[in-house]
């Protein structure tokens, strides 16, 4: 099965990668997530800069996506 883990308190949130140790062993998992803390924001838009994302690897050798904006 894939699994698409995300969440709103960002990249580094500590209960993401926790899923994706639940998950990767049984799963293909890929985590994309906001690159920083943004909470409360779900009616945010971002109109004058590009979306970028950047891979980024966790202290275990994890990997997932951060987005910014």
């Amino acid at each position: 099965m894939n699994i698409l883990l995300t969440n709103d308190d960002g990249i580094y949130a500590e209960g993401l990668w926790a899923l994706y140790e639940k998950f990767v062993g049984q799963h293909s998992v890929t985590v994309v997530a906001p690159d920083r803390e943004r909470s409360a924001v779900g009616h945010g838009i971002t109109l004058y800069q590009p979306l970028r994302t950047n891979i980024v690897n966790i202290n275990n050798g994890l990997t997932g996506y951060a987005v910014n904006g």
